[in-house]
């Protein structure tokens, strides 16, 4: 099962204890992935479609527990792509009706449920209901990617209006949310690893979000041994291409001029070098007696560095 796929199993069995965040939740799933179908004598019947049976049993579970209504659960088959789809019908009217107002689509008074609402601010009052709605959109319409590969959270709206109230809600608990068009949806989505750890509290995915966690400490692990082990790389191959010119210019020296033309401190400097060519600074100093600093047989090596450099020039010029 994909980590989305955990994530949704183990929302569908957190069922809120308080009603207004049962309605909360459903309302989320009416909203998201639910139709309200009208026949030719004006009555209406609720139709929530998902792929998820964990989502179709947790949708038939609230509608009975909020308010004490049987519904229908029919599936469907697509032979061609492997998938089934289940719905949960409401097929009686004044059922219908009773959620419909519940959940602030259609007035107290009003019956008719030809232009639904958008989401009623009062639905998402209460912190906890913020938390149930949100729930809800994910189970509905929410996907995210496998943490060892990326950090992507997003939930999928069909409207403009629903993606921008999914998202100030997000963002009403300090997350930055933002909005992608793509074809034709509207996404609400995270990028951040730690934003995604959040709204997984945020809907009460904790066994999830210790998982997600645990990756993300063993990425940051094995991203600060990289960084490391990168660090020393360079260097060390910084340290070897200055060896090995520091090399080649006290070879160039003794060669066209001779040691002794060179000062004795120079000469101590160039002599250590040739006897210990892959030597740190600090372990070349030490070899001399006295000990020198690491700055003081750094200052040596530099010294032979620009006399070679001198006596290129000048044997260049005679040339």
């Amino acid at each position: 099962m994909s980590f989305s796929g955990k994530v949704k199993e183990e929302l569908a069995r957190n069922i809120s204890s308080a009603r207004h965040c049962q309605i909360a939740e459903l309302t989320a799933f009416i909203g998201m992935c639910g139709t309200v179908v009208i026949n030719s004598f004006d009555r209406c019947s609720i139709k929530i479609r998902t792929e998820n049976i964990l989502v179709a049993r947790k949708v038939f579970t609230l509608i009975e527990k909020t308010f004490n209504i049987r519904s229908d659960i029919s599936v469907r088959r697509n032979i061609k792509k492997q998938t089934e789809t289940y719905s949960v019908i409401v097929k009686k009217h004044e059922d219908a009706i009773r959620i419909l107002q519940a959940t602030k689509m259609i007035g107290e008074q009003q019956e008719n449920a030809e232009e639904l609402h958008a989401v009623n601010p009062m639905i998402v009052q209460q912190v906890c209901c913020r938390r149930a709605f949100l729930r809800g959109t994910f189970q509905a319409s929410g996907s995210m990617s496998d943490p060892n590969k990326a950090y992507h959270f997003e939930i999928v709206c069909s409207t403009e209006e629903m993606a921008h109230q999914i998202c100030d809600l997000i963002c009403s608990f300090s997350m930055d949310a933002k909005i992608v068009l793509r074809k034709k949806s509207y996404v609400v989505y995270l990028k951040e690893g730690a934003q995604i750890v959040d709204i997984l509290n945020i809907m009460e995915a904790h066994v999830s979000l210790m998982e997600l966690e645990n990756v993300r400490i063993l990425k940051e692990m094995r991203n600060s041994v990289n960084r490391k082990v990168n660090c020393e790389t360079a260097n060390i191959n910084k340290t070897v291409s200055a060896a090995v010119k520091q090399l080649e210019d006290i070879t160039y020296l003794r060669d066209q001029i001779g040691f002794e033309n060179i000062p004795k401190g120079l000469v101590e400097a160039a002599l250590a070098r040739l006897e210990h060519p892959e030597a740190t600074l600090k372990e070349l100093g030490e070899s001399l007696n006295p000990p020198v600093g690491k700055s003081g047989i750094n200052h040596r090596l530099r010294k032979l560095s620009e006399m070679a450099d001198k006596v290129r020039q000048e044997q260049g010029g005679l040339l």
